[in-house]
């Protein structure tokens, strides 16, 4: 489970000194806390590795938007420390599909939904994301659906 990954990682950075790779670690486990909180509400999903994945994913995804803010701003040592923190988050994410895979996986989908035009987009998206969330960064792979529906 990648929860164990993340406590043996906590464990690994904290005797090895690495106080970088230790905040950032904490982050995450304090967001999956946040996350579990919240599940206890709503529905939480059956498999405990799909609710760290999103966790994870949206961490990135948080964090990129303010390596783009910060680069802008004219901050590059802030960017750093953010890119610095993607890069540990990204440990724990399953490898992602690369762009050929993406059109491969979306082909596959179109073909056998019968999809024909913009108008079945939602029905790819969602059968995407239903199998290949986890590989796949959703923003980018919804121009990719875009572009093998027109």
């Amino acid at each position: 489970m990648i929860r164990d990954d993340i406590k043996s990682a906590l464990v690994t950075a904290m005797k090895g000194g690495d106080k970088q790779t230790t905040a950032t670690i904490r982050l995450i486990q304090s967001a999956i806390k946040n996350r579990d909180i919240e599940a206890r509400t709503a529905g939480a999903p059956a498999d405990d590795d799909a609710l760290v994945v999103e966790v994870l994913q949206k961490m990135v995804k948080q964090r990129r938007e303010s390596i783009d803010m910060y680069e802008k701003g004219n901050r590059p040592e802030l960017a750093a420390a953010e890119a610095a923190e993607v890069t540990v988050i990204e440990r724990f994410l399953p490898p992602q599909m690369d762009e050929t895979q993406t059109a491969a996986a979306i082909q596959t989908i179109k073909t056998e939904l019968g999809a024909s035009g913009m108008k079945d987009m939602g029905r790819v998206m969602a059968e995407l994301k239903a199998r290949h969330a986890a590989q796949l960064d959703m923003s980018k792979a919804s121009a990719a659906v875009k572009a093998a529906l027109a």
